[in-house]
C-alpha cells in the first residue's frame, strides 16, 4: 500500500512519519507513585515488542518516573501531561523523549511558548491529543456534536498554537470512541496537513470488544496509507495492547514476522484443530521469520486453499499432512503435528520459501 507522506519527527532515535515503519505504542497503567511497579511494567512492555511507551505524569512527584524508566528500558518514553504546563517543562528536563499535551488546556500563549521552547531546545516532539469528549465549546456549538470536522478543526487549531512559536515537530492524535467518527476525522486531518498521525479508538473497551473496534478503525486507516503510530487501547493488561498492535500490523503486511492462517473448522474436521492452532500460535510468538503458516482442518481447505502459505498442516483422521506452498511433503500422527511443524519452520531458510 502507498503510505501518506508525512513529516518526520524523532522520539529519541525512533523516527515517526516520513515513511518510517508504523510503531506500536502502549501506556503504563501502574499508579504513577509506584516507581518499582512502573519500571517492572515498562520492562515487560519492552520485552513484548512495544516501540513507544507512554506514562501519565499527574504531579511533580511522578516526574521521577522518567529517569527511572529510561534507565531501565531503551524504548522511547512519552510523558502524558494534562493542564499543568510546568509538568511538561519538568518532564522535558528529566529526559522525556516526547511530550503529550493538549495546548488548549495548559494555559495562555506564554505557557504554550514555554513548553514549545523547552521541547525545541532538547529536540523533543510534542504529540497533540484531541478527544471527542473534550472538544472546545465553540466547535461543539458550530457543529452541534463531536463531528469529524470538529475534531479536525480542533487538532489543527492546537497545532497552530505551537506553530505560532515556530514549533513544528508535532504528532497529531484524533480519537473518538465511535469508530466511524475516528476514521473520518483522521482522514480529514490527514488531508489538511503533513504531520504524522497517531491512531487509536479511545475508550474502545475490553480485550474482546476493544480489539474489534480498534482493528476496524485503525485497520481501515492503515489500509488507506494513513497512520504512523498506533495504540490498541484496551481495558486490559497493556502487554495485550502491544501483542494486538503487532498482530494487526503483521496482518496488514506492515511488519515482519510470522502470520498464521487457520480454518474455522467444520463437520469434516477429524483432529483437535482448535487446540492445535492455539498451540501453534503460541509457539510462533518466538519466531522471527516473515512467513505464513497455515493450520487447516482437512484436505478440502488444506494444501489447495492455503497453497500460498510457506508451510502448513492439513488435518485428517488422527493425522495431518505437512505441506509447503501447497505441496505435501509428509504425513504425521496427531500427537506429533505441532512438534513436526515447528521443526520444519526452524529449518526454513530464505531460499526455501
Amino acid at each position: 500500500m502507498t503510505r501518506r507522506p508525512a513529516k518526520t519527527v524523532y522520539a529519541g532515535v525512533l523516527p515517526i512519519g516520513g515513511g518510517a515503519p508504523v510503531s506500536v505504542q502502549s501506556m503504563l497503567n501502574v499508579r504513577a507513585a509506584d516507581i518499582a511497579g512502573s519500571v517492572a511494567q515498562a520492562r515487560a512492555l519492552e520485552a513484548a515488542g512495544c516501540d513507544i511507551l507512554r506514562a501519565a505524569i499527574p504531579d511533580m512527584a511522578a516526574v521521577r518516573l522518567i529517569p527511572a524508566i529510561k534507565e531501565a528500558v531503551s524504548v522511547p518514553l512519552v510523558a502524558d501531561i494534562h493542564f499543568d504546563y510546568k509538568l511538561a517543562l519538568e518532564s522535558a528536563a528529566a529526559g522525556a523523549d516526547k511530550i503529550r499535551i493538549n495546548p488548549g488546556n495548559i494555559g495562555g500563549p506564554d505557557r504554550v511558548k514555554a513548553v514549545a521552547d523547552a521541547c525545541r531546545g532538547r529536540g523533543i516532539p510534542i504529540r497533540i491529543g484531541v478527544n471527542a469528549g473534550s472538544l472546545e465549546p465553540d466547535l461543539l456549538a458550530r457543529y452541534g456534536h463531536p463531528s469529524p470536522e470538529a475534531l479536525r478543526d480542533s487538532s489543527l487549531r492546537h497545532a497552530a498554537l505551537l506553530e505560532r512559536w515556530d514549533f513544528t515537530d508535532i504528532v497529531l492524535s484524533i480519537k473518538s470512541s465511535d469508530v466511524a467518527v475516528t476514521v473520518a476525522a483522521c482522514e480529514l486531518t490527514a488531508a489538511a496537513c503533513d504531520y504524522p498521525l497517531h491512531l487509536g479508538v479511545t475508550e474502545a473497551g475490553t480485550a474482546r470488544t476493544g480489539l474489534i473496534k480498534s482493528a476496524a478503525g485503525i485497520g481501515a486507516l492503515l489500509l488507506r496509507g494513513i497512520g504512523d503510530t498506533v495504540r490498541i487501547s484496551l481495558t486490559a493488561d497493556p502487554v495485550e495492547e502491544v501483542a494486538a498492535g503487532i498482530d494487526l500490523l503483521r496482518g496488514l503486511g506492515l511488519r515482519g514476522g510470522p502470520v498464521m492462517i487457520s480454518c474455522p473448522t467444520c463437520g469434516r474436521t477429524a483432529i483437535n484443530l482448535i487446540e492445535i492452532a492455539a498451540e501453534v500460535e503460541r509457539r510462533l510468538q518466538s519466531v522471527q521469520k516473515s512467513i505464513t503458516v497455515a493450520v487447516m482442518g482437512c484436505r478440502v481447505n488444506g494444501p489447495g486453499e492455503a497453497r500460498e502459505a510457506d508451510i502448513g498442516i492439513a488435518g485428517g483422521d488422527g493425522k495431518a499432512a505437512i505441506f509447503k506452498k501447497g505441496v505435501v511433503i509428509r504425513t504425521v500422527p496427531e500427537e506429533r503435528i505441532v512438534e513436526e511443524l515447528m521443526e520444519e519452520i526452524e529449518q526454513l531458510t530464505v531460499d526455501s520459501y
